[in-house]
């Protein structure tokens, strides 16, 4: 038997290949599928299932994309439609080789959520490892706020899923999630390479709290939800179209920036020294986290760059987002903007100390998540408005004075002051290097919210 994890990092989606006797199966695939082929070849094996967990919300599911290629059968929930794939219900088994798969259905996260326990002949009776989707997390266990109008019932769903169907498959089960820390479809999720059945058993906060204290938790908890959660549900319900090459990306000269959505993936040092006008700022890291908030799926997209070095893995990103307006880079880095004698935007940066001495004349806009603002605090009098809400709620901000952005340490600022000045006329906005941790560090004031 082998098994393999494949990580996109950035969105914590983690997926999985497992197989025996020249077969193999993949759960979760993410939509550039080739690496599961490479795999499964690696093994002397051929893909012959695929199953999906449930209709993901944060990225675009490869099963449609890895069925064309490999012509195996799509596993999906049946509480759901799906134009591609065939349902599953609860009980349902499937043979891998001598491995056999049987499906559970897991509701609350999702409708037709389905979790697949694995058996392997030498371990009768008991499951080596469950693939429980966005049930069941390291530490933590799925949203009920994403799927449907009534997350109570949602609640009422995943604790019967949890108690009734996962914790039954015993203590030594593997736990393989579709997701780790990181990931916007659960709170706090541990930063663990594994975890089993018994670890949360012992260590999960939800799984000991009884089910109306759990109901009322999940129930009236709300993460935050970018807005192409809705265009990832809808692409993931009717099959994504095969995905573009992330190596076939346009060179693009700087005339042809013009009406297209520029994204600069230079650090915020670089970009607040001179950047394309009207242009986000979005460091290479944090595009899979920010490029579904701030950019629409009709207009083409541009990537600007000092060196254009390895711009496929960042083209990878926007390719499991479904971006394919993403059309080229500017060829020559912003050099070549440069050259042009082109007009150059610039955003201004303050250290902690220069914010502390104009506190009383500025707007301090904290961009940081909310659960990390409650946590540690917050620069006395400052407003908050999440770094991905920037744009939705930019007509909030004031723009009679100064506004200076903060985030953490400065990444998630640069973006939100690109926002700031690229869409509010006479404006000036200037972000904070260092953020909140340098705030903290140099021993400024920190009031509680």
């Amino acid at each position: 038997m082998f098994f393999e994890t494949v990580r996109s990092e950035g969105l914590a989606h983690q997926s999985y290949i497992v197989g025996a006797g020249g077969r193999a199966a993949v759960i979760d695939p993410r939509r550039d599928c080739g690496i599961y082929l490479r795999r499964a070849v690696a093994h002397g094996a051929v893909i012959t299932h695929i199953f999906e967990t449930h209709r993901n919300e944060d990225y675009v599911t490869g099963s449609a994309e890895l069925a064309r290629r490999t012509g195996a059968t799509v596993y999906h929930g049946a509480a759901t439609p799906f134009a591609f794939g065939s349902p599953a219900r609860h009980g349902d088994r499937f043979q891998v080789g001598p491995l056999e798969i049987v499906a559970l259905e897991t509701p609350g996260h999702t409708d037709e959520s389905l979790s697949f326990a694995l058996y392997e002949p030498s371990v009768p009776g008991r499951p080596v490892m469950v693939f429980s989707g966005d049930a069941l997390f390291a530490g933590s266990v799925g949203r009920v706020d994403l799927a449907g109008d009534d997350p109570v019932a949602n609640a009422h769903r995943l604790h019967d899923s949890l108690h009734r169907v996962l914790l039954p498959l015993g203590d030594g089960t593997i736990v393989c999630p579709a997701h780790g820390s990181g990931s916007v479809c659960g709170p706090s999720i541990s930063d663990l390479p594994f975890t089993t059945i018994g670890i949360e058993r012992r260590s999960n906060p939800y799984l000991r709290l009884g089910r109306e204290e759990f109901v009322e938790r999940k129930a009236g908890e709300r993460g935050y939800r970018a807005p192409y959660f809705r265009e990832m549900e809808r692409v993931n319900l009717v099959g994504s179209p095969a995905p573009p090459d992330p190596c076939t990306l346009r060179r693009l000269s700087p005339g042809d920036l013009d009406g297209m959505q520029v994204v600069d993936i230079r650090s915020p040092t670089a970009f607040a020294a001179g950047h394309v006008p009207g242009s986000i700022n979005i460091w290479r890291e944090g595009l899979p986290l920010f490029i579904g908030w701030t950019l629409d799926y009709d207009r083409p997209i541009a990537l600007v760059d000092d060196f254009n070095q390895e711009l496929h893995l960042a083209a990878a990103h926007f390719v499991r987002l479904g971006f394919d307006n993403l059309t080229g880079f500017l060829d020559g880095g912003f050099m070549a903007w440069l050259r042009e004698a082109r007009p150059v935007g610039r955003i201004e940066t303050w250290t902690v100390q220069d914010l502390f001495s104009r506190l009383d004349g500025v707007t301090v806009l904290d961009v940081r998540d909310i659960a990390n603002r409650k946590e540690r605090g917050a620069i006395p009098g400052s407003m908050h408005v999440y770094a991905g809400e920037v744009a939705a709620r930019i007509d909030e901000v004031p723009h009679d004075r100064p506004v200076a952005v903060h985030c953490d340490v400065g990444f998630k600022g640069s973006l939100a002051a690109s926002l700031l000045a690229g869409r509010r006329e006479n404006i000036r906005v200037a972000n904070v290097l260092g953020g909140f941790a340098a705030w903290t560090a140099a021993g400024l004031p920190v009031e509680r919210v």
